[in-house]
């Protein structure tokens, strides 16, 4: 009786020991690797006489700067959208500008955590219209830092009265 109990101790001991030194490894195979990867998407930029900007654009997320918004993170992280950094549409159409030289502005709302795209190529929304964004011709139900862009997105800022 007192083999058949050493007997079981050390195989529910192998076992456990086993499962313990196999349970790191199955986590760390399930981790999700940085998704902030650069992603290449299309970005229009449609304004209320025709196309401003067309083109291919390779984006993640990062801090954007505005002149009316300031400094602010726009990894779609904001609002608690995304776990971790994205690329995001407003991200994507702040490298467009950079690389392609033109400008845009938008100001931050911070009970949003994010900006409002007020301007694009000195077309503004002013009182009687906005930027509207969407991806692949589907509006954002989120701002354009929050919502997360994939490899092959096409993207769009359509000037939009109402």
């Amino acid at each position: 009786m007192q083999g058949t109990f050493a007997r079981r101790t050390l195989i529910t001991a192998t076992a456990l020991g086993l499962a313990l030194a196999a349970a790191p490894a199955t986590a760390h195979a399930q981790s999700t690797p940085g998704t902030n990867a650069p992603v290449r998407v299309t970005l229009t930029v449609q304004g209320p006489d025709g196309i401003l900007f067309k083109g291919k654009i390779r984006t993640r997320g990062h801090d954007v700067t505005t002149a009316t918004g300031g400094t602010h993170t726009c990894d779609g992280t904001n609002g608690g959208a995304n776990p971790s950094a994205v690329p995001t549409p407003t991200a994507a159409l702040d490298d467009a500008a950079h690389r392609r030289h033109f400008t845009w502005d938008g100001a931050w709302y911070a009970s949003f955590d994010d900006y409002s795209v007020d301007t694009i190529k000195n077309v503004s929304g002013g009182a009687s219209a906005y930027w509207n964004i969407s991806v692949n011709g589907t509006p954002t139900p989120v701002g354009g830092c929050q919502f997360k862009l994939n490899a092959g997105d096409t993207v769009a800022f359509t000037w939009t009265a109402f």
